[in-house]
């Protein structure tokens, strides 16, 4: 860390002997609310480096990943800092768009155990361009609703002993109080296929790049999601819909499996009246998984490259620029160092007091390796479509799991 400050303390020293006419403006693309830790960067980077301007353009999550697929594609509206969620990183490993941040002048690879081991390489192509830096990750969590629970006599061991358990539970849950436990049965099948993956292994392809949507893995989750749907358990709610928000604002959803992130979600503007209700634990099984995460990167065509790199290197690596975007949007810091034991064992209100961070943090540490595919997004879509089929039309899981993979490949080789 005093390697990374060094150049930016004596910035500040040099502050004063810099001309108005010197300054710099960086351009930070960026998402709600992933932006909320440019604005809390924005003055602690002044009192660092008093002759670099910092202008934060931000649009909605759509919106922003759009222009800048499209701001890549032709090479105009690039900022000189570009925040992206992981299932935009992916899209973008082989873009020439996107500086190789391991190469010089950045030779980012060398801060590689600053960060959880699972991070880097969901940026790295499989040539081994590093095309952005990781700002936050989503280690994933099982939140839960501890008063719907209780009325149903359901325990959280009934809920992360296995999967199965975790059905059952969601039907006495059901017949007890009439919500269902989850949204969607989709969120089942979500989570298992990211699940307890060996490190190097691809959630939707294997190290050849040959898809694995016909593999057992993906057969018992479409099982689960199946099994699921058919115990009544899901309210058939598809993520940031109307519905999703006013189902966990109603007591009409009990539980979410999804990144920890959620947390800061809930609070700020989901469910804000449900404060002490909730809790985290473990996913069920014994399962463990990534899910979201944001990262930086530099487009090849930013005329200030030098001091975007700084500015990314302050996002990512300074314990107290992380620890502060964590405590304003409960994005789980990406670097170690910020998990000291006073911000680990701090108390989340909102959790009812629960010491969820050493929840995520275990998590956060059994996360394996995975590497992200630019086809990745394309292979979630197929995927998508095939559960629809088994969950909403009756479709065999088999027959749905060997179409889908033929779709797949047809769709990549194109």
């Amino acid at each position: 860390m005093k390697q990374v400050l060094r150049p930016l303390v004596a910035a500040l020293a040099l502050g004063a002997c810099i001309s108005a006419q010197s300054a710099t403006t960086l351009t930070v693309a960026s998402f709600p609310s992933f932006d909320d830790s440019i604005k809390i960067a924005i003055p602690l980077y002044k009192k660092i480096k008093p002759d670099v301007e910092i202008k934060l353009v931000s649009l909605a999550y759509g919106d922003h990943h759009t222009a800048m697929t499209t701001a890549l594609a032709t090479g105009a509206g690039l900022p000189d800092v570009m925040g992206l969620e992981i299932a935009y990183v992916g899209k973008f490993l082989d873009s020439a768009g996107l500086e190789d941040l391991s190469k010089a002048p950045y030779n980012g690879n060398q801060y590689a155990k600053q960060f959880f081991r699972f991070t880097y390489p969901q940026a790295t192509s499989s040539s081994g361009r590093l095309v952005a830096i990781p700002a936050d990750i989503g280690p994933g969590t099982l939140f839960y609703r501890k008063d719907i629970l209780d009325k149903s006599s359901v325990t959280e061991a009934d809920l992360t002993k296995s999967w199965e358990s975790f059905i059952e539970a969601g039907k006495k849950v059901k017949a007890a109080t009439g919500a269902y436990l989850i949204a969607d049965a989709s969120d089942l099948s979500g989570i298992y296929v990211r699940s307890n993956l060996k490190d190097g292994e691809g959630v939707y392809f294997d190290s050849k790049g040959n898809p694995l949507l016909n593999t057992p893995r993906f057969k018992k989750a479409f099982e689960l999601a199946q099994a699921a749907r058919k115990a009544g358990i899901d309210g058939k709610i598809g993520a940031w819909s109307n519905e999703w928000s006013e189902g966990f604002k109603r007591g009409q959803l009990a539980s979410q499996m999804i990144g920890a992130w959620l947390a800061g979600h809930f609070e700020s503007w989901l469910a804000p009246d449900t404060k002490g209700l909730w809790r985290a634990a473990q996913l069920p099984n014994g399962a463990y998984a990534s899910w979201g995460g944001s990262f930086y990167a530099i487009p090849s065509k930013s005329t200030n490259k030098a001091e975007a790199w700084e500015l990314i290197k302050f996002m990512t690596m300074n314990k107290e620029m992380q620890i502060a975007a964590f405590k304003k949007m409960a994005a789980y810091p990406s670097l170690i160092s910020a998990q000291d034991q006073g911000f680990i064992d701090e108390k989340i209100p909102f959790l009812g007091d629960q010491q969820a961070r050493k929840l995520w943090q275990v998590a956060a540490n059994k996360i394996p390796a995975i590497p992200v595919g630019k086809y990745d997004a394309v292979a979630a879509d197929v995927v998508g479509a095939a559960l629809n089929d088994v969950l909403e039309q009756g479709k065999d899981i088999t027959a749905a799991l060997d179409e889908a993979q033929g779709k797949l490949k047809k769709r990549i080789r194109k």
